[in-house]
């Protein structure tokens, strides 16, 4: 797992705003992140497939998250508005896929490259 570098994690108020930055170059199928919160299982929160463009959307975050990449700077991008505290994890970057990307993310979770994560804390 070649360590991917994330940033732009930090702790905002409920209703807040963060924009979660991850430099991931490479040919990737997948690109995406996660979350883990203490004392819960790892949920992937958002994913995109880099050639056809299909994204997901974990139910929970979907119309408030939105995931984009900036293929000149080599740039992963998770922007999360209207954040909850619920939403409070460690949020780590995801890439690449050994079998397909076809509904934006790897099937399994079986992505290849793993970043160290970053903190996000949203306080009521």
């Amino acid at each position: 797992q070649v360590q991917l570098q994330e940033s732009g994690g930090g702790s905002v108020q409920a209703g807040g705003s963060l924009r979660l930055a991850c430099v991931a170059s490479g040919s990737d199928l997948c690109l995406g992140w996660f979350r883990q919160a203490p004392g819960k299982g790892r949920e992937v929160v958002a994913g995109v497939a880099t050639g056809s463009g299909v994204t997901y959307y974990a139910d929970t975050v979907k119309g408030r998250f939105t995931i984009s990449q900036d293929n000149a700077k080599n740039t992963l991008y998770l922007q999360m508005n209207s954040l909850k505290p619920e939403d409070s994890a460690t949020y780590t970057c995801v890439a690449g896929c050994s079998t397909d990307c076809n509904r934006g993310y790897c099937p399994g979770g079986l992505y290849r490259r793993w970043g160290q994560g970053t903190q996000v804390t949203v306080s009521s």
